[in-house]
């Protein structure tokens, strides 16, 4: 396709890149506020402002490992083109809608990913899948829950042990100061890792038109552009999400709000490091049922943690089917 000709399609189909990422952070908003706005540290309309401001700063602290992985190495790039890229975002799209209408926390993330395979696969069957990329993309989807989960309870052992002469009020005046500092880190580990999942796929769809010349790379308008994006949606908040995952999973105080802040940190930031696309929302997930086991057991609710994880389960191969019906459809009517 000449570049020049397509430029009209090229420009529709970044808008709807951009508009996935704006829903990628009204969607995921309750991954960076849950947890300070249940333990009534920041007053949600406060905590929105808080959060977007580190997620858009957070292309200053990170590489473009993340970008690089879903440009080049979840389907192969040679398959890419506008019609795949609209299908992919459709599907992801469509399923992140229907999961925040129903208040679920499911991963845009994956959904993202399910959209690439369904639309890559649909067009050129299963060769057009980058297999190393996508299972170690599909195993975060077990380790980066986990990872929380241990770290958030390892630091409420911690924290509990080394605070143990200290009195209730005494801890939790600390830990509503030290729980900005965690919101922070979280809100800075969830922009350097969703926001790169959009400037990929823009990145990428530019290197097929022929706009990136021979090398795939992210052009800093990109960069900027995905950034703002993601923290435009974190400001629209998505308060149905906040709900499950502040309160309805289980309660939790300044401390425990801080563990888990700082265990899910601590998880986003090495898998941006290292390039792995993970979900911010199974990552936070894991972190809140974490802190919540370390108290007792049944502090869990562990039926709305079940719920959670039938979607995360779903999330990919639904988001995938949705893709792949899309190409069809649009390759029947293009």
């Amino acid at each position: 396709m000449d570049a020049t000709l397509a430029f009209p399609l090229l420009a529709a189909l970044i808008g709807v890149a951009l508009f996935f990422d704006f829903l990628n952070g009204l969607h995921d908003a309750a991954n960076s506020i849950a947890t300070i706005v249940s333990t009534r540290v920041l007053r949600p309309q406060y905590a929105v402002f808080w959060a977007a401001f580190f997620n858009f700063i957070a292309f200053l602290f990170f590489g473009l490992h993340v970008a690089e992985t879903l440009g080049t190495g979840i389907i192969d790039a040679s398959v890419v083109d506008p019609l795949v890229i609209f299908a992919a975002l459709t599907g992801a799209i469509v399923w992140n809608i229907l999961t925040w209408m129903l208040g679920i926390p499911s991963s845009s993330s994956h959904a993202l990913i399910g959209g690439l395979v369904g639309a890559g696969v649909a067009k050129a069957g299963g060769g057009a899948v980058v297999w190393t990329g996508l299972l170690k993309t599909s195993a975060a989807i077990v380790l980066s829950p986990a990872t929380g989960f241990l770290l958030a309870l390892v630091l409420v052992l911690i924290v509990s042990w080394s605070f143990v002469r200290y009195t209730p009020f005494a801890v939790d005046s600390t830990f509503r100061v030290l729980q900005f500092v965690s919101a922070s880190l979280y809100s800075l580990g969830h922009g350097g890792n969703d926001a790169q999942k959009t400037m990929g796929i823009i990145a990428v769809l530019l290197f097929s038109q022929g706009y990136l010349g021979d090398t795939f790379y992210v052009p800093f308008w990109v960069v900027i552009t995905c950034q703002a994006a993601l923290a435009m949606g974190t400001l629209f908040g998505g308060w149905r999400i906040v709900h499950t995952m502040g309160s309805r999973i289980t309660r939790l105080n300044p401390m425990q709000g801080f563990c888990a802040e700082t265990g899910g940190a601590i998880t986003l930031f090495a898998a941006t490091w290292l390039g792995i696309p993970v979900s911010t929302t199974h990552t936070i997930t894991g972190a809140i049922i974490g802190v919540g086991a370390a108290r007792r057991v049944s502090a869990v609710r562990w039926g709305v943690a079940g719920g959670i994880v039938w979607a995360w389960v779903l999330t990919l191969p639904a988001a995938a089917a949705i893709s792949a019906l899309t190409y069809a459809a649009a390759h029947v009517l293009f």
